[in-house]
């Protein structure tokens, strides 16, 4: 018979919320809770990095490992602009502390750093960073690219709103003050800085990683 290959499921809305090896577990904590949000992962790893981030950032999307690009693949993508800077942000918990930096492409120097800010989630700080970055890059009055990681963020930024399900709480009130700000600088000023998506599968981690993966 073969054995049954192990499964991880996170839960990050449910009661209580976590990582978790059986289905059963899974059920027992989702049990009751409406609009439970959960789904099961392959590796241990796959599922930490998840619980770190949201539960939008996987809903309807498949947790199997994804194929290797080929080399016609790579070639077609390139290598990246030097030219530029790099943001990304890190959440311990969903929501949790989070925070975002900015760095140069090339050197990895650090350019700007924010928090950590109470109750946040790794969304919004990708926002933030993004914002941050587009603001510095004017101020600075460059015209390096700005590279980001999300999908997300980088919407959230064209259509000038940070459109997060995060609750706001006393906790992080001074992070929705910061988002109030990042939105209202959108729709205030002008930039010509050209966002671009980092290559993740292609370049590896982007240069502002915070290594907690």
């Amino acid at each position: 018979m073969t054995k049954k290959k192990q499964k991880y499921y996170v839960v990050w809305f449910g009661n209580p919320t976590g990582i978790f090896r059986t289905w059963a577990e899974c059920k027992k904590a989702i049990a009751g809770v409406p609009g439970a949000q959960y789904k099961s992962f392959e590796t241990l790893k796959e599922a930490k990095i998840a619980y770190n981030k949201e539960y939008a950032d996987y809903k309807g999307k498949s947790t199997k490992k994804k194929r290797q690009l080929s080399e016609a693949e790579l070639q077609k993508i390139g290598q990246p602009n030097l030219y530029s800077i790099a943001v990304d942000a890190a959440s311990s918990g969903n929501p949790g502390k989070m925070e975002y930096r900015g760095v140069d492409t090339q050197t990895h120097k650090q350019l700007f750093h924010q928090g950590p800010f109470q109750q946040g989630t790794n969304n919004v700080g990708e926002f933030l960073a993004l914002v941050h970055g587009i603001a510095f890059l004017k101020q600075q009055k460059s015209d390096r690219i700005l590279y980001s990681d999300s999908r997300i963020a980088m919407g959230w930024v064209k259509k000038k709103k940070c459109n997060t399900k995060l609750k706001r709480t006393q906790k992080n009130k001074a992070l929705f003050d910061l988002i109030t700000r990042a939105e209202q600088w959108l729709k205030t000023n002008s930039y010509a800085t050209k966002v671009v998506k980092w290559e993740t599968k292609a370049w590896g981690e982007i240069p502002a990683d915070f290594g907690r993966k």
